[in-house]
């Protein structure tokens, strides 16, 4: 399976910070990364089902298009 990748830029001193983090919870960068987005997803989506197409017509409407949809079964 094949998985999107994300990039982004930082401050040299916050990727310090990060591999520093990491390495005292003794995960990769990349684990590291990944908790922690997906603790902020968690507290950013609870109780929220806002981010569906049915919950919101006009997500649904900008979603519900062919250029996207070749993404929908990823």
């Amino acid at each position: 399976m094949s998985r999107p990748r994300i990039t982004i830029d930082v401050e040299p001193d916050v990727r310090r910070k990060i591999r520093l983090a990491a390495a005292r919870r003794d995960q990769t960068v990349r684990q590291y990364m990944l908790d922690a987005v997906e603790v902020q997803l968690r507290l950013d989506t609870a109780n929220d089902d806002s981010l569906t197409a049915d919950a919101d017509p006009v997500l649904a409407e900008i979603w519900d298009n062919e250029r996207d949809a070749s993404y929908d079964d990823l």
